[in-house]
């Protein structure tokens, strides 16, 4: 397998706003720049205390399709090869990305899939036909390919210097993918209090048999 690359865009915008940008249009913002991709610092005061490789922030306050693209091309970024688009596809009723906030940037991508893994807790994402069905309720088959990465079952992958986990499980689809653009929103969760980016590309990934490892503790209880 390629080495893999991974671009992640942590868009931690509120429930409400989410819910409601498919139907609603966007509020004409009164800076007119503010559409544009920036950085959320500028230069360091105290450059001796910042590493070198400390990543640049970019935010836009531009939360509609055209936003996104903006941001997106700030980055600069070159995806080649057998492109991924990892989010999460969302529970019926639930908070997810919606395609007209997306559907640019997943479609600017040659011949792009967006890949979710099956859940471990039941609902209607624990099944892999049932799963597929909600991806095309909630318009994600009419933007881009869809795959449910653990449909064939799991893959092996190590964890180097875990306390409790020595490898994990992911989708055994998760190999045929080069690069992964990851799509994260900002949800509610029961036990964490909310969920992002981390989440998106942890537990996200990992099949259902390893969402289970890893909610077990890595001793394959139950969870």
């Amino acid at each position: 397998m390629n080495k893999l690359s991974f671009l992640c865009l942590a868009m931690l915008f509120c429930i409400g706003i989410l819910a409601g940008c498919a139907s609603e249009e966007a509020p004409a913002l009164s800076n007119s720049s503010s559409s544009e991709a920036i950085p959320s610092t500028s230069e360091p005061t105290q450059s001796e205390d910042v590493p070198d490789d400390t990543p640049t922030v970019y935010m836009t306050t531009d939360i509609r399709a055209e936003g996104l693209m903006a941001i997106y091309e700030a980055l600069g970024a070159s995806p080649s090869g057998n492109i991924a688009v990892k989010l999460s596809t969302g529970e019926p009723g639930s908070n997810y990305l919606r395609t007209d906030l997306i559907g640019d940037l997943v479609q600017s991508f040659d011949n792009p899939t967006i890949v979710e893994c099956n859940t471990a807790y039941g609902g209607q994402r624990a099944n892999t036909a049932m799963h597929y069905q909600v991806a095309e309720d909630h318009g994600y088959t009419a933007i881009a390919n869809v795959d449910i990465m653990d449909e064939n079952g799991s893959m092996t992958l190590p964890v180097t210097g875990g306390s409790n986990l020595t490898e994990n499980y992911v989708g055994a689809n998760f190999a045929n993918y080069d690069y992964y653009v990851v799509l994260s929103h900002f949800k509610g969760h029961a036990m964490a209090g909310y969920g992002g980016a981390i989440k998106n590309i942890s537990i996200g990934i990992a099949s259902s048999e390893g969402k289970a490892h890893i909610h077990s503790g890595g001793t394959g209880g139950s969870m």
